[in-house]
């Protein structure tokens, strides 16, 4: 069991130890001011370097989206459902530029192959036949049934 004794007198009726924890309570409050200080100093530099107040007088509307993702992200909406989505929804919107280039060239690849096929079934040599309206060679000996005799 732990007894407390009451700490000797200095003869003025202050305790050391109550003169020891002024002094700290003091010190503390001073280290504490001097904190409060320095951090001021660096959100004023920080604020300097940033140039925040120039840019939200330049652009407004966009320093405030950025104020609402940041707060969107610090408040723990980054793994939630919606945000899912909306990512989802960006790379769908991001990718599509790339897939529609992709289409193109499928395309101009397929037209320029129809043109090639057309080309050679139209200026090609038929030996003996002509082409028919389904494409297919017949012979005139055959009266248009594409079996040669």
């Amino acid at each position: 069991m732990t007894t407390f004794q009451n700490p000797p007198s200095n003869g003025t009726g202050v305790s050391s130890d109550n003169q020891g924890f002024g002094q700290r309570v003091d010190q503390i409050g001073s280290e504490a001011q001097h904190l409060w200080s320095n951090a001021r100093g660096a959100v004023s530099d920080l604020g300097q370097t940033l140039d925040i107040k120039g840019r939200v007088e330049r652009n407004p509307y966009g320093m405030v989206a950025a104020a609402l993702g940041v707060g969107y992200v610090l408040g723990g909406g980054l793994f939630t459902p919606l945000t899912g989505r909306i990512l989802k929804l960006g790379v769908r919107l991001a990718m599509l530029p790339f897939v529609k280039d992709e289409l193109l060239g499928m395309a101009e690849a397929a037209l320029q192959g129809y043109q090639a096929g057309q080309s050679s079934v139209g200026g090609g040599s038929n030996v003996g036949g002509q082409v028919g309206a389904s494409g297919i060679g017949t012979s005139p000996r055959t009266g248009g049934s594409g079996n040669i005799s």
